[in-house]
């Protein structure tokens, strides 16, 4: 039995005009984060540590943000295909920890959806997901409502 940890982060920038989909989900904001693909912060985390739990580099360099089929992407299917990758070697996801770092809107009411929109999407009990949701008390650009970060850890076995 191999088991390994991963850490993933990903920031986004919050503006007028852009959707604002965190853990596959949308949230109703007046500010959107802004990216090549749907701009969600907790599923790139999420990606990034699975693909370094599994050593696969990370998800710009499986998914560019140079490449135009990657362009507006629902970040549920790159979250799958990591899956596919992890599954191809052998690995299955035990457990995700996450931290959403964003002043407003409120997360704590859509939390319960969005840990099952993962828990399915990693083929996992609903248990195995946690999501946390933080504000930075108004302070710097995340305080400030201009960016959106997210960190998440995970833990894989072969």
């Amino acid at each position: 039995m191999q088991i390994r940890t991963g850490f993933g982060v990903d920031v986004h920038r919050l503006d007028l005009g852009y959707d604002l989909y965190i853990g596959g989900k949308k949230i109703e904001s007046d500010l959107g984060a802004v990216g090549h693909s749907d701009a969600d912060v907790l599923l790139h985390a999420i990606c990034d540590a699975l693909l370094g739990a599994a050593n696969l580099r990370d998800i710009g360099f499986h998914f560019s943000d140079k490449d135009p089929k990657y362009k507006g992407i629902d970040s549920k299917i790159l979250l799958a295909e990591v899956m596919t990758l992890l599954e191809d070697k052998g690995y299955h996801v035990v457990n995700v920890d996450s931290t959403v770092i964003l002043e407003s809107p409120k997360l704590n009411p859509h939390i319960p959806e969005m840990c099952q929109i993962i828990a399915d999407l990693l083929k996992v009990d609903l248990d195995a997901i946690s999501i946390k949701a933080t504000t930075h008390e108004m302070v710097d650009s995340f305080g400030e409502r201009r960016a959106v970060k997210a960190y998440a850890s995970c833990l894989i076995q072969k």
